[in-house]
């Protein structure tokens, strides 16, 4: 082991290459930026529509979502940890081949709620079928799949939010991750589903060697257990498939942090400056919840300020110097928007008061609204 690298080098590098250094030109496509970030997460679309407009120069929300509706070059689906991201459309054959190739870990409900291997991969099926050239809502998809499985994947089972899911719900972001559904645009203030264009996946094997690569060149220096946590893999799993990597030739050591750490192979040079600059990073952004050691990207009273139970992404975070400086919130009201930033831990000096405003004024352009900075408490509690 020979390269040793900074934090501050490869803070400098994982910004510059997710255009938190300096946004991406105007013109460059949405799924371009999407992809840079390894997908948008998505649960609160606002939030994803903000994570690609404070890196993209010009874009809005309209873009996004154009985005994902008109010209579909981005998908709304299931990816990392299955929860909501957006990907690019180009890029499916990949996610979909390397997440259907992580080992499912034990599943959280008791054994009369669970379904089988066999019962998960009828449900899967029934699902693609259902989807094929059509827009459904979870309850018309529900029916569709009941009618092709039996009863038992109807059956009201599955604990989720105070209420009862039907049994089938819970292998479904599997479906998503084998590319047998995608989100389809909203009907009313009802979700829809439907079926991404068919494509090829890439071999499993091929695919997840290609992810690795692609996530140490986004977020090296990085460990297998840091990559597990991204994905909500196993981290026994991960070290096996560093292990292969290694041997391999496709990723090399490197010290950082005081301990073993792993980039890409040949792609071993770093910035020795640091960059500086003010953030407003949304719920959920790619960086927050992907950069690791997260004790060094959360500093000091950012660690217990900025994290729930050390869990990043429940709080939109304001990033100063690379370095996680306090938390934000934005309360909508027809076209203006109060943002209320919360420092923690230092104060900012005059020019990172007039970036922040800066950033601010951007934040608002992206949601396409008139934006009003307050600095003081943020009142408002973690995302769930």
């Amino acid at each position: 082991m020979t390269l040793t690298v900074t934090w501050h080098e490869a803070s400098a590098r994982r910004r510059a290459r997710q255009f938190l250094d300096r946004p991406a030109e105007r013109g460059t496509p949405v799924a371009e930026v999407v992809g840079a970030i390894l997908g948008a997460h998505a649960q609160v679309l606002s939030a994803a529509e903000v994570s690609v407009g404070v890196r993209a120069a010009g874009v809005t929300r309209a873009d996004v979502r154009a985005a994902l509706w008109d010209d579909r070059s981005l998908v709304k689906t299931f990816g990392p940890r299955g929860t909501v991201h957006l990907l690019p459309a180009a890029e499916l054959p990949l996610w979909c081949g390397a997440l259907s190739a992580i080992p499912t870990g034990p599943s959280p409900f008791p054994p009369e709620v669970r379904v089988t291997e066999e019962q998960a991969a009828q449900i899967v099926a029934a699902i693609g079928d259902a989807l094929d050239g059509v827009c459904l809502t979870v309850e018309e998809l529900g029916e569709e799949v009941v009618a092709r499985t039996g009863p038992w994947a109807g059956d009201l089972v599955m604990p989720a939010f105070q209420d009862l899911w039907p049994r089938w719900r819970q292998v479904m972001h599997r479906a998503g991750q084998a590319g047998a559904l995608c989100f389809g645009p909203n009907r009313g203030r009802k979700v829809t589903y439907t079926r991404p264009p068919g494509f090829d996946a890439v071999p499993g094997d091929v695919a997840l060697h290609a992810l690795v690569r692609r996530y140490l060149r986004a977020y090296g220096p990085a460990t297998p257990q840091n990559f597990a946590t991204w994905l909500a893999a196993p981290a026994g799993w991960a070290v096996s498939l560093f292990r292969e990597l290694a041997e391999g030739g496709q990723i090399e050591e490197a010290g950082f942090e005081g301990a073993s750490a792993w980039v890409a192979a040949g792609d071993t040079g770093f910035p020795g400056a640091v960059v500086r600059g003010v953030r407003l990073l949304p719920y959920f952004d790619a960086y927050a919840i992907a950069a690791q050691p997260r004790t060094s990207l959360f500093p000091g009273a950012a660690y217990e300020r900025a994290l729930a139970g050390g869990q990043a992404g429940n709080y939109p975070v304001l990033m100063v110097d690379g370095l996680v400086a306090g938390v934000w919130h934005q309360r909508r009201q027809g076209r203006r928007t109060t943002v209320t930033v919360e420092v923690v831990g230092r104060r900012l000096t005059a020019r990172q008061e007039r970036e922040l405003g800066e950033q601010v004024e951007r934040l608002g352009e992206v949601l396409e609204a008139k934006a009003e900075l307050v600095v003081g408490e943020v009142t408002v509690g973690p995302h769930a």
